[in-house]
C-alpha cells in the first residue's frame, strides 16, 4: 500500500499569491509606492529610512547563516524649477509614462507627494498601469536579451 494514498491530497494554492502576472505587477507597484510613502514621511520628519533584506552568507568555516543587510531605496522624486517637486512612478528602474510623453507628477513641495502616491495607488488597483507595465517589462526583456547576446558574442 502506498503511503501517499493514506493522505488527503489537494490542489489548493496559497491565497496570498497573486493569481496572474498582472496581479503580480500591481503588487510590485503597490510595494514601490508604499516604500516611497515611508521614504517621504521619513524625509519630512528629518529621519533616515533604512530597509533591510535577508541574505545567506557563508563564513570562513563554511557555515551558512541568514543575515540582514541594508538595501538602498531610490527616491522617486526630484526637485525642479521654483522649488517644485516631481514624483515618478518607476518600474524596472525606469519611469512609467503616466500619459503620452509625461513621466512625472508635479507637487508644490515634498508634503504634497503623499496625496499623489494615494492617487497613483488607486490607479494601480484599478489597473490603469497594466499596459505601461507590460510595455516596460517587454522593453526590459529586450534589453537583457541584447546584453546577453553581446556578452556571448
Amino acid at each position: 500500500m502506498s503511503l501517499l494514498k493514506s493522505l488527503k491530497l489537494s490542489a489548493a494554492k496559497p491565497q496570498n499569491q497573486p493569481a496572474s502576472p498582472k496581479e503580480r505587477n500591481r503588487e510590485k507597484l503597490r510595494g514601490y509606492l508604499a516604500e516611497q510613502r515611508a521614504l517621504v514621511e521619513a524625509t519630512i520628519a528629518g529621519k533616515s529610512y533604512a530597509v533591510v533584506r535577508t541574505v545567506t552568507k557563508t563564513d570562513e568555516a563554511g557555515n551558512r547563516t541568514r543575515v540582514e543587510v541594508p538595501r538602498s531605496v531610490r527616491k522617486g522624486w526630484f526637485s525642479g524649477d521654483g522649488g517644485k517637486v516631481y514624483f515618478q512612478l518607476r518600474y524596472g528602474g525606469r519611469p512609467l509614462e503616466l500619459a503620452r510623453g509625461m513621466t512625472s507628477v508635479e507637487a508644490e513641495d515634498l508634503a504634497g507627494i503623499g496625496p499623489i502616491i494615494d492617487t497613483l495607488e488607486e490607479a494601480v488597483r484599478a489597473g490603469e498601469f497594466d499596459a505601461a507595465v507590460a510595455a516596460a517589462a517587454q522593453s526590459r526583456a529586450a534589453t537583457i536579451k541584447t546584453a546577453k547576446a553581446q556578452k556571448a558574442g
